[in-house]
């Protein structure tokens, strides 16, 4: 989403970094280009107003003359200025004595019911919580059975009650989650294709009946300023705590997640970043400031890659990178953790200085599969010890993958450079990706038209 606006900051920035010494001419020619890119990125005008003034009045003020490398402090100034406009420090859900209800609302199509399923599925792996899905939406078709298919997926139960009171299904749907001993019970309301009277008022009614520690606004970030628009209407009527962004993976212009905070003062609490139910996270403001200015965003990365594996698995890994040993087998185990990490083109993003590189490459998460494929027709002996693999060897394993005796020889020189990357990992280096696992077997990643 913040690809075209990353783009034009880090060129703005860019020729500021590498001088020693900034005149007022300088900084009025960046900070114009600073103002562009907010304003073509779709974000509030006046925020981008308060902003800009903000960094070029620190730009020239002291915070720069007292610099060794007053380009780099601008960088710095702007990447400071970014973190506060999305809300400095990180904001989290307040849980109280169980069980802690969590309202959403927002308008029809922001993606309300399936945030739901995905916040219960987020509270249970992150937080370790019990959490119970109540369904209040009683307006649009389908909903309810939404929420349960989707409560299905993720095996947590889901609390329906017939009615046509949104009132009277929050609150026995609560006091049913509440038996059932869940302590945190998430509540999914109507929501309507533009505010209303009828719409606030069922809100007003369903919150004051099940009395949440945290109501959670659900905003498309696709919408951008509409998105600012709806959020400063439904501030006035009621006070929410914080936004969940949903659909930050698009190719909107990202306005949306730049200006409501500053609009609201409510902070951005979660971040939808796919289209799968555990592809919810955290909203880190200063990890954000730093992916848009290039710097990637290296906790993120390490937090994933903590996830993606067990604990005895990484530590045995660690122990062969340490020894300079990285097998097939070692390949396969890496590629399937990279897998369940997310979509490959945003892990990659998160590396420091590789969102540039990735630009007009389309990365197919498919070549994965077909590595894997490759891998497997493998025996066991050659996953060991890959140096035997010679000619007839490798067209078997082509033939039995349906891939290309090219592709295997491609796959077998990748296996060798990760070996390096590994052992450079294992002296506190962070190497990039091969190309080969970008698109070199069967031409996994292309290079788009201009």
């Amino acid at each position: 989403m913040f690809d075209a606006l990353s783009n034009r900051l880090q060129d703005a920035l860019g020729d500021l970094g590498r001088r020693t010494r900034l005149d007022e001419e300088t900084v009025t020619r960046a900070t114009r280009e600073i103002r562009l890119a907010l304003l073509e990125a779709d974000v509030d005008f006046e925020v981008v107003k308060q902003f800009v003034d903000s960094v070029r009045a620190r730009a020239l003020g002291q915070d720069v003359l007292k610099g060794l490398e007053p380009g780099q402090q601008v960088v710095k100034i702007v990447h400071e200025e970014l973190t506060e406009l999305m809300g400095a420090g990180d904001s989290k859900l307040v849980f109280g004595r169980p069980p802690t209800v969590v309202l959403l609302c927002g308008l029809q199509g922001s993606g309300k019911t399936t945030a739901a399923a995905k916040l219960a599925l987020h509270l249970r792996r992150h937080e370790h919580k019990t959490p119970g899905l109540v369904a209040a939406d009683l307006q649009r078709p389908a909903a309810i059975d939404q929420l349960e298919q989707l409560g299905r997926q993720i095996q947590v139960p889901v609390y329906r009650t017939d009615t046509g009171d949104a009132v009277v299904a929050a609150r026995e749907g609560l006091e049913r989650a509440t038996a059932d001993r869940c302590d945190v019970v998430i509540v999914d309301t109507a929501g309507r294709l533009q505010i209303d009277e009828a719409l606030m008022d069922e809100l007003v009614r369903v919150r004051d009946a099940v009395k949440p520690l945290d109501v959670l606004l659900v905003l498309d970030a696709m919408t951008g300023q509409e998105a600012v628009a709806v959020a400063r209407a439904f501030r006035e009527r009621v006070a929410f705590d914080g936004i969940v962004l949903t659909k930050l993976d698009g190719d909107a212009r990202g306005g949306a997640a730049l200006s409501v905070k500053a609009v609201t003062g409510r902070p951005v609490m979660l971040a939808s970043v796919g289209e799968k139910l555990d592809q919810l996270e955290v909203f880190h403001p200063d990890r954000m400031a730093s992916r848009i200015l290039g710097m990637g965003d290296v906790l993120t990365l390490i937090e994933k890659a903590e996830q993606a594996v067990e604990q005895d698995e990484q530590e045995d890994l660690e122990r062969r990178m340490l020894a300079g040993q990285f097998t097939f087998d070692d390949f396969l185990a890496s590629t399937r953790m990279l897998k369940k990490m997310g979509p490959l083109k945003g892990v990659m993003n998160l590396v420091p200085g590789m969102g540039r590189q990735l630009e007009g490459l389309d990365v197919d998460d498919g070549q994965m599969a077909r590595v894997e494929a490759i891998v497997l027709s493998m025996t066991p002996h050659e996953r060991r010890t890959p140096h035997l693999i010679n000619g007839p060897r490798r067209r078997r394993i082509a033939a039995g993958s349906g891939t290309s005796i090219e592709d295997v020889n491609r796959l077998l020189q990748a296996r060798k450079q990760m070996e390096k990357m590994m052992r450079a990992m294992g002296k506190g280096k962070l190497p990039g990706l091969p190309p080969e696992l970008m698109g070199g077997a069967g031409g996994g990643a292309k290079r788009g038209r201009r």
